[in-house]
């Protein structure tokens, strides 16, 4: 622990020179740089697996390079970034959760590339290719509103999230990519990509691992988005072409596919003050029983901006996430029906570079398993973050 306290202060003492230098990044920069700190000091106080707190901490170092400002490249981007995580475990070992309490608590120790892609855009910036190491959740299954919350039930659909042998490409393991999009009206835009089956390498988990093995297949996900007037909606649809083992079946087949759906919309802004206001959203995944622990989700919730005066920027945020048993699973290890968490978090912008989250959970059923009591968790996330232009 006092080592990730150590790297917090060395990384903020590192930011605020900067800042002090005035390192900051113009718009008409070629290559900008990013930092981002992130920790998070959970404790399980009551229920779940046993009581205790841990250290999380995710450190992400980005560069991304504009072709055209570089070298004449028109519509060209490029960009790589890695992370280091301290592997510390928190939702499975104290709370016992199927869902993650953190979403950057990873399974081990260790420094890896993250993304490393590149993009081409065309037709004047209204579609484009995008081949190389790549985050899916930052363009599909995506809900902004969402992003403040902690817990993975609202990083993404959890059917989706929790498919796979190594789930999709998302933190902290992602996979090689080929993705299309293209913006069909100024509000309806269209997303296809087709990505490594497994992400990493499940039996060397600290490696930076880009492996098309045998067996591994591809993973094929579809988006149809409409946005407009503070109002998003998307559908997607999500297949493994590799077969998987049928839960409690014994055999291999295909079939391994999904959905979801997701809105978010701003239902009140403040006519005194444009920063301030409520947005509100809702998702929903389905996942095929015969392969998935999970075979319904579902997240809902609010955030507001500016609930105090005095702090215009600050988001008061409150979710309800739900992922449910496929029945297949159930019937096999003899499991709860439902895994529910409740989250309330507040998030304060001290400075621009630096923002403190205190938040507070409760976890249902924590790993569906009968007999363990429900978790009640506080925590407090730190967030130091810089950009800058080279």
């Amino acid at each position: 622990m006092f080592t990730s306290l150590r790297r917090a202060t060395a990384l903020a003492t590192l930011l605020a020179a900067a800042v002090g230098a005035g390192a900051r990044a113009e718009e008409e920069s070629a290559i900008r740089f990013e930092a981002a700190y992130t920790a998070d000091l959970l404790s399980n106080l009551h229920g779940g697996v046993e009581t205790g707190t841990r250290y999380l901490d995710d450190l992400e170092l980005g560069l991304e390079l504009e072709g055209e400002r570089a070298f004449g490249w028109k519509g060209a981007t490029f960009f790589i970034s890695g992370l280091y995580n301290n592997g510390k475990g928190f939702a499975e070992d104290l709370v016992g959760a199927g869902l993650e309490v953190s979403n950057i608590e990873a399974d081990v120790r260790a420094a890896r590339l993250f993304e490393a892609w590149a993009e081409q855009r065309f037709l004047d910036d209204r579609a484009s290719i995008l081949v190389g190491l790549y985050e899916l959740s930052s363009e599909f299954d995506a809900v902004e509103t969402a992003e403040l919350f902690l817990n993975g039930a609202f990083e993404m659909s959890t059917t989706f999230l929790e498919s796979g042998l190594n789930g999709p490409s998302v933190f902290p393991y992602t996979a090689l990519t080929l993705r299309a999009a293209a913006r069909l009206t100024d509000s309806v835009t269209l997303r296809a990509a087709v990505l490594d089956g497994v992400p990493g390498d499940p039996d060397h988990p600290k490696r930076t691992a880009v492996k098309l093995r045998d067996g591994d297949g591809a993973l094929l996900v579809g988006e149809a988005e409409y946005a407009g007037d503070g109002f998003r909606a998307a559908v997607g649809y999500w297949r493994y072409t590799a077969r998987f083992e049928e839960i409690g079946a014994g055999i291999d087949s295909r079939g391994n596919d999904g959905l979801y759906a997701l809105a978010e919309a701003e239902v009140y802004a403040d006519p005194d003050d444009p920063r301030r206001g409520l947005a509100l959203f809702a998702r929903a995944g389905w996942a095929s029983a015969r392969f998935n622990e999970f075979r319904h989700s579902f997240a809902l919730g609010g955030v507001y901006t500016g609930a105090l005066p005095a702090r215009p920027e600050d988001k008061l945020g409150l979710a309800v996430g739900m992922a449910e048993a496929s029945g297949p699973l159930r019937r096999l290890e003899a499991l709860k029906r439902r895994e529910i968490a409740i989250e309330l978090t507040y998030r304060a912008e001290i400075t621009e570079y630096l923002a403190i989250q205190p938040d507070l959970q409760y976890v249902i059923n924590p790993g569906l398993v009968p007999g363990r009591d429900d978790a009640f968790v506080a925590g407090l996330r730190l967030e130091l973050s810089w950009g800058a232009g080279l």
